[in-house]
């Protein structure tokens, strides 16, 4: 496997089911390329292709896995980079806590489902956010000096950001579209694979 492949099915590992397209946009790739790769894969066996849809053969995770080292050991003695990523983690405990807050709401001394009728709550939860997007600006900016593929990620973020600011508030959470909180999660989870980490919950 060379570093293009693995950087491929890497990407396919982040999103788990999905696209070349997508793929291809998350990795800041050509698509014939990132289409090429996976359909070499797919005839070894390390990929499995859905009606277009790829996702791994549970053996290729476990390769991914294992080579994740091989392939970002320069990265991970890389100062500059592991401090931006020390400082992302710091952050990630802030937006948990914030995408809590936003989802959820205290009524009675309960926590129960946010319906978003409270249009209070959700400017002073959006405000939190805009200034936590601030603080992770500079930090991916900083990952992205080492790594530069890392600033698709700070696009996708202020896309979603402007969006949701703009009174699309589905752009703060929903799973279902690059949300913020779905690219945040994807650039968790590629951190963390880059890094040999696991995630804390």
């Amino acid at each position: 496997m060379n570093a293009e492949q693995h950087l491929v099915l890497h990407g396919l590992g982040i999103k788990k089911y999905a696209k070349a397209d997508a793929i291809a946009s998350l990795l800041d790739l050509p698509l014939e390329r990132v289409t090429q790769v996976l359909k070499d894969a797919v005839s070894r066996g390390s990929v499995i292709d859905m009606d277009g849809r790829y996702t791994l053969a549970p053996t290729a995770r476990v390769s991914l896995q294992a080579n994740h080292g091989r392939f970002n050991a320069a990265l991970r003695s890389n100062g500059a980079f592991r401090s931006a990523y020390q400082e992302f983690e710091r952050v990630n405990i802030e937006l948990k806590g914030l995408i809590t807050d936003w989802q959820t709401i205290r009524i009675g001394g309960k926590t129960v489902p946010n319906d978003h009728s409270d249009e209070a709550h959700d400017e002073q939860v959006l405000d939190r956010l805009g200034r936590l997007h601030e603080q992770a600006e500079k930090i991916l900016k900083s990952l992205a000096a080492e790594l530069p593929r890392m600033s698709v990620y700070l696009r996708k973020l202020e896309e979603a950001l402007d969006r949701a600011e703009s009174g699309q508030i589905e752009w703060v959470s929903d799973a279902k579209i690059e949300s913020y909180h779905t690219v945040w999660f994807e650039l968790h989870e590629d951190l963390l694979c880059l890094m040999g980490e696991t995630r804390k919950e």
